[in-house]
């Protein structure tokens, strides 16, 4: 059986091409530089001393990207170190992507003078600060769709007053990072002469080496042990900000004699989404976070399974992967691990423009719904929110599966799981992205039907997206048959008692997304070693996904009852077909340097002997 070393050059390259995203030397060097930097440097990134190893890792991160202003340009190698570093430490990734993405994201995207923002902005690009992105309030809920943090235009100076008018508009983030210079995109509602302009995002500086600058002031830190970082809550009390600090995407007031304000945006719902579009580099890089945690989660899994040996009165001495129930858990964790693979290639794809627009809403720019996230971008949207919910479900899996190991935290597998379901909420509610999508869905197809098309053996990877298929037709024409498409109603009262279900519809289109990724990828694959590998993990992913989905398939008949009946037996078929593969699978999606974890933690004390 063929090893990843034995392969040819070119399938290699496919190899590198799929896990990290690119095949080019030196972002692979500059990646396998990461790694060990990551490696070389432990210890946590919050609590006393926290900031300064907050900021060498920053910084690492920072070298293993495009120098300079370009540091954002590659959407890759930006997925693929932020995935290096939540393999090695979930915080840490969670820090970077809110540098990175959102805080350097805003800065990039929405300043109309880049040379205003220095030197806070080449300090952030080099590690040199921490960036910090604050959006949350915690007065009410949906809080970036009613922001109560003020800024006030003073026309006198062309500078902004930032001000928190009570307690419920206080922001929450990881801002209270001791010891180290903080830099902060603020979202804020912008007021000029009295009128509300919508809401845009200002640079604003929030600590230096000593603590608050003046007009900030931070609560003492808030504990959240899923993901452990500095969390407080923020409060402004009426700081100045200067006029190259508006972060104004286009918009301009003018000031001579009579305040005029202009907006490309439109209205203040557009330009609500306008300001929130970076967290289309979030959503790309997410999937790839999910898939490398997943890789890592699957192999642990795989391999505890295939080393621990049981003593049960049915058969003692076999290892645990001898069990069908063993191998349907742990073999379909590494089938979603490669699904989830090629979903980041796909979110990848969509960030570049090089991926299909099928899942855009025809025309262009989208309605706000219930929430501004899939207006924003409804396919990467999409791909956040069934990424992150599927690793937070593989991980807790794997985690169970591998016994006390599964529990120490030396294995991560506990972060990763914490991180997943941290951001399933995070970044853009999942469950209100599906709610929004499923809407979307019934209003611009009208319960058409989708083409006639044979549907493939269970066997095949074409099995599931076909059924797939099927399922987001019969459930839109469900929700039409409901109402759902009732203009007589208002909107409140039409979708309310229908939500669970739009959410479901909602979903099924990110599952759809993810399953179409996987055939596409295959049929990429030039490898025939590689296919013959691949194919029965990504039919394995199918088949386990329909029988997590059994409930709704079966309620509206898109799967019948004989055919359910008979998924127990492709089941055991693929798994027959991964073992025979497994050796080159672990070896494709091993993390490097990740298998001996334990051991190379423990230290060993023998007492003394008389």
């Amino acid at each position: 059986m063929p090893l990843l070393t034995s392969l040819p050059e070119s399938a290699r390259d496919e190899v590198r091409r799929l896990i990290e995203g690119f095949c080019d030397p030196p972002s692979l060097a500059a990646l396998s530089a990461l790694r060990k930097a990551l490696a070389d440097d432990p210890g946590p990134v919050h609590g006393p001393g926290g900031g300064e190893v907050l900021l060498r890792r920053l910084r690492a991160m920072s070298e293993a990207l495009p120098p300079g202003a370009g540091i954002l340009d590659d959407p890759a190698r930006l997925a693929a170190v932020h995935a290096c570093a939540a393999v090695a430490d979930p915080p840490l990734c969670l820090a970077g992507l809110v540098h990175h993405l959102l805080c350097l994201g805003s800065l990039t995207e929405l300043s109309d003078d880049p040379e205003g923002l220095e030197p806070r902005l080449s300090a952030l690009r080099e590690g040199r600060a921490k960036g910090v992105y604050l959006i949350t309030e915690v007065g009410q809920a949906n809080s970036h769709l009613a922001t109560g943090t003020r800024a006030d235009f003073e026309p006198a100076d062309g500078s902004f007053v930032l001000h928190t008018p009570e307690p419920g508009a206080a922001k929450f983030g990881s801002a209270g990072t001791g010891g180290v210079e903080q830099t902060g995109v603020v979202l804020a509602r912008l007021f000029v002469e009295g009128v509300d302009r919508g809401v845009f995002a200002f640079m604003v500086a929030l600590t230096d080496e000593r603590g608050p600058l003046p007009g900030v002031e931070l609560s003492a830190p808030i504990a959240l042990d899923a993901l452990p970082l500095d969390y407080v809550q923020v409060r402004f009390h009426r700081l100045r900000v200067a006029p190259a600090h508006w972060l104004s995407d286009g918009a301009r007031i003018s000031h001579d004699g009579r305040t005029t304000f202009h907006d490309p945006a439109g209205s203040p719902e557009q330009r609500l989404q306008r300001t929130l579009r970076v967290g289309q580099g979030l959503w790309a890089a997410m999937p790839a976070v999910a898939a490398a945690t997943s890789r890592r989660s699957a192999v642990r899994a795989v391999e505890y399974a295939r080393q621990r040996r049981t003593q049960s009165r049915l058969a003692p001495g076999v290892p645990l992967l001898a069990y069908r129930s063993q191998q349907t858990v742990v073999l379909g964790a590494l089938a979603d691990a490669f699904a989830l693979t090629c979903a980041a290639d796909g979110a990848l794809s969509v960030r570049t423009g090089a991926g299909s627009a099928a899942s855009s809403p025809p025309g262009g720019e989208e309605a706000m719904g219930f929430t501004p996230w899939a207006a924003v971008s409804r396919p990467l949207a999409a791909y956040k929110a069934v990424t992150v919910r599927t690793a937070a479900r593989l991980t807790a899996e794997c985690q169970h599966r591998c016994g006390f190991s599964g529990q120490l935290t030396v294995n991560r597998l506990a972060a990763y799981q914490s991180f997943h379901h941290a951001f399933d909420t995070a970044g853009g509610d999942s469950q209100l992205i599906f709610y929004d999508i499923g809407r979307a869905l019934v209003e611009e197809d009208r319960g058409k039907e989708p083409e006639p098309q044979e549907t493939p053996d269970p066997t095949s990877p074409h099995w599931w997206p076909t059924l797939l298929r099927l399922h987001q037709a019969a459930l839109t024409r469900e929700l039409i048959r409901r109402g759902a498409a009732d203009a007589s109603l208002d909107p409140f009262e039409r979708w309310n008692p229908l939500l669970e279900q739009a959410g479901v519809l909602g979903e099924v289109r990110a599952v759809l997304l993810m399953a179409d990724d996987v055939t596409r990828v295959l049929e990429r694959l030039r490898d025939p070693d590689l296919v013959r590998a691949l194919t029965p993990l990504a039919a394995l992913h199918g088949i386990l996904s329909a029988r997590r989905w059994a409930g709704p398939l079966l309620a509206l008949g898109t799967l019948e009852p004989a055919e359910f009946e008979a998924l127990p037996g492709v089941v055991h078929r693929l798994c027959d077909a991964v073992l025979e593969q497994l050796p080159l699978l672990v070896e494709i999606f091993e993390e490097q340097g990740e298998r001996d974890a334990l051991d190379a933690a423990l230290v060993w004390t023998r007492g003394a002997t008389s």
